[in-house]
């Protein structure tokens, strides 16, 4: 059978032979058994030798240009009585008058159907719309193959709610969930937060103070610094002489002490809850 593209060609080699004024152009269609020597048979007429090699040419270029397509042969150019170009599935016949009487080429092909150009152009376009039927009816198909799956969901009232969301991104959402949780779980957390969120209660330094017998001020020997006598001061017995700078110095130390036991403390507490 002939293809839309081989009924485009003829329709534009029919279209070459009206311009160039060819006579009686006919259109055979042959039939199936036949179809090994050609689809087509396309005979026109031409009133002299000149008008005949014209046609020919018109035919030539027009297919050259529209579809990039060159005769397989070319035959009885010189003489210009019976000019046959051979496009395989087309067999193009431009005869002289009295040549094309005494051939008769349409007798010899009874089997044939004859055809108008307006037949072909109809043919074309049946041919052309079952086609893109045929790609519709296939298309809808193609996109439900595609279609992720669907899995239906119950709402509030017991009714099922279909959701298109597929079920691969819902399990690789929820493995990275899983895989986040258990980061955070096993990191412990920093002593230095720990320290910060719980902070040691710093002692608050205690400053004994021993008066002097011999101030009459009731003051304090402190290496040269003055304090006032403490409210609650004892009195230390003769001779004995201790100054406050070296209680004042030790205090601070204890409260270093005290702060980094705090901290030690606050760290180890915060490690095991993070191991928890």
């Amino acid at each position: 059978m002939a293809t839309p593209e081989t009924r485009r060609q003829l329709l534009v080699a029919v279209a070459a032979c009206d311009d160039k004024k060819g006579e009686d152009t006919r259109i055979l269609e042959l039939d199936p058994v036949d179809s090994g020597l050609a689809d087509f048979f396309l005979i026109t007429s031409a009133s002299n030798d000149r008008q005949a090699v014209a046609i020919a040419d018109e035919i030539e270029f027009r297919l050259k240009k529209d579809f990039g397509l060159y005769a397989a042969s070319v035959e009885g150019r010189r003489q210009a009585e019976w000019i046959l170009l051979d496009y395989v599935d087309i067999v193009i016949h431009v005869f002289l008058a009295e040549k094309r009487a005494f051939y008769d080429i349409e007798r010899l092909r009874k089997s044939a159907r004859n055809l108008s150009a307006s037949e072909v152009e109809a043919e074309l376009k049946s041919v052309l719309a079952k086609k893109t039927l045929a790609v519709r009816k296939s298309a809808p198909a193609k996109a439900a193959s595609k279609s992720p799956a669907v899995t239906p969901k119950k709402s509030a009232k017991g009714e099922l709610n279909v959701t298109a969301k597929p079920a691969k991104k819902a399990v690789k959402k929820a493995a990275v969930k899983a895989v986040k949780a258990k980061t955070t779980a096993s990191k412990p957390a920093p002593a230095k937060a720990a320290a910060k969120k719980a902070p040691a209660k710093k002692a608050a330094p205690k400053v004994v103070g021993v008066v002097a017998p011999n101030d009459p001020d009731g003051r304090v020997s402190s290496g040269g610094f003055g304090l006032k006598s403490l409210k609650d001061g004892v009195e230390a017995p003769a001779g004995a002489e201790a100054p406050v700078s070296m209680a004042a110095s030790a205090a601070p130390n204890a409260v270093k002490k005290a702060a980094k036991k705090a901290a030690k403390k606050a760290a180890k507490k915060a490690a095991k809850k993070g191991k928890k």
